[in-house]
């Protein structure tokens, strides 16, 4: 069988991915057949796609290039990840439960300081802990800012250093305010 058939077939495949999301076996199968092709040569055919489709649960999903600034966004939130799960473990009491969200939750319960974008400081209680974001008690509100949260280490002299957008408050008391927050990036 000539590669240049199979490869105009892997091209139509990987155009059909594009379009559909996914492809499965039975459709490539089915490319071949309309090309004239033995199906028996579907597997060939993902060989010569793979650059353009991943394997995930049966289906083969069209891999679409990823642009310079996705792969920053996605490293820094490894980086982000990374820290927290350090933070997480190196924290995680043994008596806690186990949260049954998307991801886990875990009471950490420490003094942090907080910078706001003008520049302010203070010292507020960490509430706890994920690997997407913190909660912070004390007696200002920060809806809707971007703050520098400094994290403790438990191992080491310089502290984790988290920039941090507050996404809600709610009262607690007599001006005592939680506020919680998303990881926007992350600064060891």
């Amino acid at each position: 069988m000539p590669t240049t058939q199979l490869q105009t077939v892997a091209e139509r495949v990987a155009g059909r991915a594009r379009r559909q999301g996914f492809v499965l076996a039975c459709e490539v199968r089915e490319e071949l057949a309309q090309a004239g092709i033995a199906e028996t040569l579907w597997k060939d055919v993902l060989a010569l796609a793979r650059a353009s489709l991943t394997y995930r649960r049966g289906r083969y999903y069209y891999a679409s290039p990823v642009s310079a600034r996705v792969q920053a966004e996605q490293s820094q939130q490894r980086d982000i990840h990374d820290a927290v799960a350090v933070l997480i473990e190196q924290h995680r009491s043994d008596s806690s439960p186990v949260e049954r969200r998307e991801r886990d939750r875990v009471e950490f319960v420490q003094p942090v300081q907080v910078t706001t974008e003008d520049g302010r400081t203070f010292t507020l209680l960490s509430r706890d802990l994920s690997a997407t974001g913190i909660r912070l008690v004390g007696t200002h509100r920060l809806l809707g800012q971007k703050v520098r949260v400094q994290v403790p280490r438990p191992d080491g002299p310089a502290p984790w250093e988290f920039l941090v957008r507050i996404l809600w408050t709610c009262p607690l008391g007599e001006d005592l305010v939680e506020n919680g927050g998303t990881f926007i990036s992350v600064t060891p």
